[in-house]
Order: structure tokens, then C-alpha cells, then sequence
């Protein structure tokens, strides 16, 4: 099993494990704040679900249906995340709105102070754990969900914090304000993974600083008099980039072949933590005049 759907199973668990304590302690005290924390845990295990089927139907190779595979599966789970973060936010601002205005008391705040403290350790644990997984493999679904537990993480440490402050001093009012924070945060950080995703799922081009090496790598090569209709993309992990290199007239078709065979390989080795399909065009002379992208 790759470790990235590893870590989607180890998440999965970990959130069934918080969202059944925080959501037992959640409606035994009454705090908006641990409800939502329980809320946000009950959507990170749909989602951690989610991902480990989406993984394991990204890698699936190419067949006559699905001839480029099913890579961009990983983008579309990242939007389904950002969205399901922000959805579960706009239900925590309802709640804190309306504990707000009814001013309901909190209950065994001991006990929703235990549980938070719990929940900050387990939750900080598994944000190490997926960091070196994204980082190790470069998966977009393994980084969103790291972001993703990142706010939990922030959004623990606030829940529990506030908790103190209202355990020590007895300003309620407190909890349905932190409520109401968590909920605006949830949205800021979901926001990027949805455009990100819909990035990807668009086709958008690499960033400049990738296209720039690509660039770099092609402006390098002696052997070529020019190259145009340079297009990149990403599905998932994979990169994959289309290009027309421009020979001599009188170069052979063996040597362009060679020359191709090369800089093919050279453009894998610019992304080691990622598949390359670099797709290259054989120009006998220049015929990107009059090109659309030019």
C-alpha cells in the first residue's frame, strides 16, 4: 500500500476517535465551541475517507476510457474538501450566532478542557505525520488534508484557551466569539485549496518558477535552433508539458529523434518528486508563425 493512502487511513481513524469524544463532550457541557471542533472532526473523517478513494483511484493506469488515468480525481477531492470546510463553517457561525443571543451557560467545563488538551496532542502528532508524507511525495491530496488539520490544530489550541479564560473568570460570552473566529478562519484557509483545485481541474499552466526551469533547460540546448508552443499542466502528481523544438532542415531524423530522447529525459529530471510526460514535437523548421499562442 503507497504511504499516501496510509495516511489517509491513519487520519481517518484519528478523526473517528476525536469527533466521538468532542461530540459526547460537546452536548454534555454545552460550549458552541467544542460542538464545532466536534463538527469539524466529524467532516475531516468524511473527508479523510473521501481522499483514501480518491487515491486509490488515482493510480489506477490509463485504459480505453480513461486513456490520461484518473489523476485529476486528486484536485477534485481537494475542492470537495475546501468546500465541505467552508459549509461546516458557515454551520459553526450559526451556532455561535445563536448561543449569542439565547446566552446558554456552559457545563463541565473541566471535562471540555481535558478533551481539548487531548484532542491538541493527537491532532498536533498527526499534522508532523502528514507534513512528512506531503513533503515526501509531493501529493496534493496528502498537503490539503495537512493544511486541513493545521486549522484544527489553531482552532484547537483557540477552543481550549478560551475554555480557561471563561473555567478562571466566568465571561461565557467568550465561547460563541471564539465560535464565530473559528468560522472565518475555516473559510480564509479552504479558500486556496478550492482555487488550487479548480486550478488543476481547468488545466492552468505550472507556475513561473516551474515554466522558468522548463524555459531555462530548452534556452540551454545547442543542438536545437529554436523552440515554441511551449503548454504545461498539471493532473494530480503528474506534470504534463507539450513543446515544438526546431531543427536545421538538413539535420537527420535519427539525430532530431537523439536530441528529442534527451531533453525528454532532462525535463523528467526538472521534477524528481513528480511524474513527468513530456511530449515533444520534431520541427524541421520554424512553423510557429501565425501560431494562436504566439
Amino acid at each position: 500500500m503507497r504511504i499516501e493512502k496510509k495516511a489517509t487511513l491513519v487520519s481517518t481513524t484519528v478523526a473517528f476517535l476525536l469527533v466521538t469524544f468532542k461530540l459526547t463532550v460537546g452536548i454534555i457541557s454545552g460550549s458552541v465551541a467544542v460542538l464545532a471542533s466536534a463538527i469539524d472532526s466529524l467532516l475531516d473523517m468524511v473527508v479523510s475517507t473521501f481522499n483514501y478513494y480518491a487515491l486509490h483511484n488515482a493510480e489506477k493506469q490509463p485504459d480505453e476510457y480513461f486513456n490520461f488515468g484518473r489523476r485529476k480525481l486528486e484536485p477534485l477531492a481537494a475542492v470537495v474538501e475546501g468546500t465541505i470546510i467552508s459549509l461546516s463553517a458557515l454551520f459553526i457561525l450559526y451556532e455561535a450566532i445563536s448561543k449569542m443571543v439565547q446566552g446558554s451557560p456552559i457545563e463541565r467545563l473541566d471535562l471540555s478542557i481535558g478533551v481539548m488538551i487531548a484532542s491538541l496532542i493527537v491532532t498536533a502528532a498527526l499534522v508532523v505525520f502528514l507534513q512528512i508524507v506531503a513533503k515526501k511525495t509531493g501529493n496534493m491530496v496528502i498537503e490539503a488534508d495537512a493544511l486541513h488539520y493545521k486549522t484544527d490544530l489553531f482552532s484547537n489550541g483557540a477552543v481550549l484557551i478560551s475554555l480557561a479564560v471563561i473555567y478562571f473568570t466566568d465571561y461565557a460570552f467568550i465561547d460563541p466569539i471564539l465560535g464565530i473566529a473559528i468560522a472565518v478562519y475555516m473559510i480564509y484557509s479552504a479558500f486556496p485549496l478550492i482555487k488550487e483545485g479548480i486550478l488543476m481541474l481547468l488545466d492552468a499552466a505550472l507556475d513561473a518558477e516551474s515554466v522558468g526551469k522548463i524555459t531555462a533547460l530548452l534556452d540551454s540546448q545547442y543542438d536545437i535552433n529554436s523552440y515554441h508552443d511551449l503548454r504545461t499542466r498539471r493532473s494530480g502528481s503528474d506534470i504534463y508539458l507539450s513543446v515544438h523544438i526546431v531543427f536545421s532542415i538538413s539535420t537527420s531524423l535519427y539525430d532530431a529523434h537523439q536530441v528529442g530522447d534527451r531533453i525528454e529525459l532532462a525535463l523528467k529530471n526538472l521534477f524528481p518528486d513528480h511524474t513527468v510526460h513530456p511530449l515533444i514535437h520534431l520541427d524541421p523548421y520554424d512553423d510557429s508563425e501565425g501560431d494562436y499562442l504566439d
